[in-house]
């Protein structure tokens, strides 16, 4: 190919014949763009579907699209297999293949609107005929081969409107109604004074109008739970603010706005890594994408895709980000500080903000799950909605990691105790299956540390962290501290998923009273326990053994220790009502700020 300049870079060859053998590399190309194109036209029409059920308050069906939403992913990209297999026996598993498939691929997305998320799709077809062996940058995107900086559709990603030759008060009145939603308002003409006002009161001091001032609104709405969301940015100058405006619901159908969100710091809790997956539709994901980066400059664009439900393409940014990291660093992989797992082995990379986790081979008492009972505890985790108190994960097979960045005790823990995980091949060891979690301070180990105000914020935190999770049907299991981690913004999360279960599930007792002083004594109880029992009287030598932390901890949740509250909770999910659980404090709703 002397003399000719590929578009895509020296790793990757341009086609040099349509026809090697009986097999053209542009229809395989196109059966991977078909199956692709598929995908998303399905994806996009879970968030068709969320706008209708978000009109009827159907959320059961909500979260059963949001679980198929996922799951649709792996059917689509295994039907894309079973046709090339089928239509292409010779070429599917052949290596020799494709690199002219490639470039062939590369040509058809010359103009996608979905262009990096085809890319995506087509390494995981690659990843699926091929052997690891040839996983290279001449068979697979390692890196985009296309930008999507300047990709825009027929349809605008946002629309402008202009408070300066038509007034703020009618340009949120637009912004709110031009979405087209069935269900009425229950005092339009109100909200939008506190819309108005809300935006008015937090502005600078010395706020001036400029020639741009402009509100700016994505044309889609973000759906997630009971809320619908409205995405905007003010534009004035060269100062970029986000305006996040939440839509609920009365009991008869009846839409208000429920709070407008200003400050970056809020924005950034609604879009935060522990909360469920927005479903949207979206013709050009990335101009959404640069949109939110926008009003959230410090979220990274791996954050963000996964947080629109396009979670293959935050797995692809995030191992380019890893692999980028790896080959600037000097540091080694090594096990994480504090308490060893019994079912997880988790190690960290010091200068990277994650930790690694793979399930061990076997478990020590007391745990006695199996490792597909464990697979499916983190499955459960990225279907349900996680309301700001479960970290979400990304899940990874066959990731190949340098020998000589791995620490002589981090290697001898995964040989002894994770050997059927992984596999030693020249001088790289290839991880079978892993989770990747963005690393948090254990809470043990931060209230070792922390100031006193931060230390009572952290422990009366860590019983709403557990109220959230009940409201979402899910009971944490195990819950001792160092299994919560503390976030950047102090939010207490938990991440340790090998126990969780429905609250539906369990069986919340009182500890029978013992008929004997023998029996109170005695290290085994005096009363039966089944498999799902829960005791929630025993709570408190768990949450803390120190006793002035759990009496600061009574004070404001000492119901948690009682089977009633439980049961309560448990007989509101049965009858199928779903909690309000805002990504905002209460304080911030119009109906606190301003009165109903």
């Amino acid at each position: 190919m002397e003399g000719r300049k590929s578009i895509v870079g020296e790793d990757t060859p341009v086609i040099t014949s349509a026809r090697t053998g009986g097999e053209d590399p542009q229809a395989i190309a196109q059966t991977i763009l078909d199956g692709f194109n598929n995908h998303y036209y399905l994806f996009r029409s879970f968030g068709h579907e969320a706008k209708v059920c978000f009109e009827h308050t159907d959320w059961s069906r909500a979260g059963e699209g949001r679980k198929e939403r996922i799951l649709g992913y792996e059917k689509r990209v295994s039907e894309t297999v079973n046709s090339l297999n089928k239509s292409f026996p010779l070429a599917a598993g052949n290596a020799q293949w494709w690199p002219n498939v490639k470039a062939a691929f590369i040509t058809l997305v010359l103009n996608h609107l979905q262009a990096e998320c085809a890319e995506t799709f087509y390494n995981s077809i690659v990843c699926r005929v091929l052997h690891r062996d040839y996983y290279n940058n001449r068979n697979i995107f390692w890196r985009p081969s296309l930008s999507t900086e300047h990709l825009y559709g027929p349809t605008p990603t946002y629309r402008s409107y202009y408070p300066l030759t038509k007034g703020l008060r009618r340009c949120l009145l637009q912004t709110v109604t031009s979405f087209s939603l069935a269900n009425g308002f229950q005092n339009l003409r109100r909200d939008i004074r506190y819309l108005e006002r809300s935006i008015l009161e937090q502005r600078a001091k010395d706020w001036q109008a400029q020639a741009n001032y402009q509100v700016q609104v994505l044309g889609s709405l973000f759906f997630r739970g009971k809320a619908a969301y409205i995405v905007c940015r003010i534009i004035n100058g060269d100062i970029v603010q986000p305006l996040v405006i939440s839509i609920l619901q009365d009991g008869s159908r009846k839409m208000f706005l429920d709070t407008a969100l200003l400050r970056r710091k809020h924005v950034s809790v609604v879009f935060s890594f522990s909360r469920a997956y927005f479903m949207v539709d979206m013709e050009v994901p990335s101009a959404y994408v640069r949109f939110l980066l926008s009003i959230m400059p410090s979220k990274p664009p791996v954050d963000l895709y996964a947080m629109l439900g396009l979670q293959k393409q935050a797995k692809t940014l995030f191992y380019r980000e890893m692999t980028h990291h790896l080959s600037h660093s000097q540091d080694n992989f090594q096990i994480a500080p504090g308490v060893r797992g019994l079912v997880m082995l988790v190690f960290t990379l010091p200068s990277f903000q994650f930790v690694f986790k793979l399930i061990r081979d076997q478990f020590d008492p007391p745990k006695s799950a199996s490792r597909e009972e464990v697979r499916q505890k983190y499955q459960l985790v990225k279907y349900h909605d996680r309301v700001g108190r479960l970290a979400d994960t990304l899940e990874y097979s066959n990731v190949a990691i340098a020998l000589d960045r791995i620490d002589p005790l981090l290697l001898a823990e995964l040989r002894a105790t994770a050997e059927n995980s992984i596999e030693e091949v020249g001088d790289q060891l290839v991880i079978k299956h892993i989770y990747i979690e963005r690393r948090m301070e254990p809470l043990d180990e931060y209230l070792t540390r922390a100031t006193p105000p931060r230390r009572r914020r952290a422990i009366r935190d860590f019983g709403y962290a557990i109220r959230d999770l009940a409201s979402a049907n899910i009971f944490p299991g195990d819950m001792l501290k160092k299994n919560f981690g503390v976030t950047r913004s102090r939010r207490v999360v938990f991440y340790d998923y090998d126990e969780i279960c429905y609250i539906t599930e369990c069986n919340f007792r009182r500890i029978p009273p013992a008929l004997h002083y023998e029996d109170e004594i005695s290290e085994t109880p005096w009363y039966s326990i089944a498999h799902n029992d829960v005791f929630p009287e025993s709570f408190g030598p768990f949450f803390f053994a120190n006793g002035d932390d759990l009496k600061l901890f009574e004070q404001d949740h000492a119901d948690l220790m009682d089977p009633a509250w439980w049961n309560g909770i448990k007989d509101t999910l049965l009858r199928g009502d779903l909690a309000d659980v805002f990504p905002y404090p209460v304080k911030h709703r119009f109906s606190a700020k301003y009165g109903s």
